[in-house]
């Protein structure tokens, strides 16, 4: 390894390190700001694992909860979460980079390489305009989402403006930072017949779960097809980024398969008494809400088998890099469906989109996917172990909702002892700094021997 190749290692390590320890420091920061009288309604203090929880879930951007956010938590614990929930999605290391380049003007290399730990722009020199068009991005569809919401309440539930405009802005950070945190005690299962409340919703989860990487080169595509079209020049319609391409059609067709299961599995079941109409929608907010969010407009508790299977695989998949979604990443499936492709009709080479994919790029995504699997297995172990009457089929929907940093559940988290409470909060944290680090970590690993063992092939299969 030569010298500047150590050198990125350190950085990139060091970066990958301060990512989780400054995660972990706005959890320690946001337990004890719930902890606080002011937060709850509750008499006497909040108990330390209930603000622990809470505020892993919240910076993790999960939406497991152990207490109602909506009858525990004052309008002040309220803030708390959602400022927390908004500092998670934007990244710690892109919110410290953004400061210091408002305040000085200035960013050092250092810190364009935290800032890539968390926000991985496309080139490292674009890192100033990624981190400024990232926070733009949120506060634009953020606000969009939190208009419409805010009227839907208003005009159709009547609820006070502002408590309507509460309501909007706190639904709406969440669903684009697909926290799943609702100031309503069944989440939004209320509103499971109104178009027009969900659409918003879905919108935001969805826009958030692609990625920020992915939004600003669709909004610069944008941009620049307008250009174009003022100064009466032919769209020269250009290739997108792999990531991109992976991304928009891996969340297509997820969205389309969680779709047909929901709708499928539980046209007799959840859905039970629901019009068409109303089943099409749940079975699509279903589907949206099972990658990344965590909303609920049904009682998983009730829905079939085959659901909670599926909603697993949708959930430990997850969304776009680079982004508010959780899960091992959609880059990270299409990446290992190809390399099984390649092994299946005999080709050398990974290949997507008309590009090779380089075969540590491949390894990565194994490792990445592995480590999840491997993380998840341990852990359902575990709380099966410490909750023997509870069904196993809810331990282990819990445990990929977790890991995922999702939020969705059969309703078993308070039920759960505090050492079960103890390993959901470690999910969360890995499930959600986890990723970024370890492929920090494996991208900056870059030593090779200088002979070859005799190789050997063993049996497989």
């Amino acid at each position: 390894m030569t010298g500047k190749s150590k050198r990125q290692h350190s950085a990139s390590l060091q970066a990958a390190r301060l990512t989780a320890g400054a995660f972990l420091l706005l959890i320690v920061v946001g337990a004890l700001l719930l902890s606080l009288p002011i937060s709850t309604h509750a008499e006497g203090s909040v108990p330390l694992l209930t603000g622990i929880f809470t505020a892993t879930s919240a910076v993790c951007l999960t939406g497991l909860i152990v207490v109602d956010t909506a009858t525990y938590w004052t309008p002040f614990g309220q803030a708390v979460i959602l400022a927390l929930i908004q500092i998670g999605g934007l990244g710690i290391m892109t919110l410290a980079t953004l400061t210091g380049m408002l305040l000085v003007r200035k960013v050092s290399v250092r810190s364009r390489r935290l800032a890539k730990a968390e926000s991985r722009p496309f080139q490292m020199g674009g890192a100033r305009r990624t981190i400024i068009a990232t926070v733009l991005l949120t506060i634009v569809c953020e606000a969009v989402i939190a208009a419409a919401l805010t009227w839907r309440f208003f005009t159709r539930y009547g609820s006070p403006l502002g408590s309507s405009i509460w309501s909007g802005v706190f639904h709406s950070i969440s669903a684009f930072n697909n926290a799943g945190f609702s100031l309503r005690s069944q989440n939004v299962v209320e509103y499971n017949n109104d178009w027009l409340l969900l659409s918003p919703l879905m919108i935001a989860v969805i826009l958030g779960g692609l990625g920020f990487s992915v939004l600003v080169e669709l909004v610069r595509r944008l941009q620049r097809r307008r250009r174009e079209r003022v100064e009466g020049q032919r769209w020269a319609r250009g290739r997108m980024s792999i990531t991109s391409q992976m991304t928009l059609w891996g969340t297509g067709a997820l969205l389309l398969i969680g779709f047909l299961v929901y709708l499928i599995a539980e046209w007799h079941g959840a859905f039970e008494g629901f019009s068409v109409g109303q089943k099409v929608l749940n079975a699509l907010f279903g589907s949206v809400t099972a990658r990344t969010a965590g909303f609920n407009a049904i009682d998983y508790a009730q829905v079939s088998d085959p659901t909670l299977l599926a909603t697993n695989a949708l959930m430990f998949i997850g969304g776009g890099s680079a982004g508010t979604a959780g899960g091992v990443k959609i880059t990270t499936f299409v990446v290992l469906l190809a390399a099984m492709w390649t092994e299946l009709i005999g080709e050398r080479e990974v290949t997507l989109g008309h590009r090779r994919i380089p075969d540590g790029l491949v390894r990565q995504a194994m490792t990445v996917a592995g480590a999840g699997v491997l993380v998840v297995g341990a852990s359902v172990i575990a709380l099966r172990t410490l909750n023997p009457h509870i069904d196993g089929d809810r331990v282990t929907f819990e445990v990929f909702s977790a890991f995922g940093t999702v939020g969705l559940s059969t309703g078993i988290t308070a039920l759960l002892d505090a050492p079960s409470q103890i390993i959901l909060c470690l999910l969360m944290y890995l499930g959600r700094i986890g990723p970024i680090t370890l492929v920090a970590a494996l991208a900056a690993k870059n030593s090779a021997r200088h002979f070859h063992y005799p190789e050997e092939r063993p049996l497989i299969g």
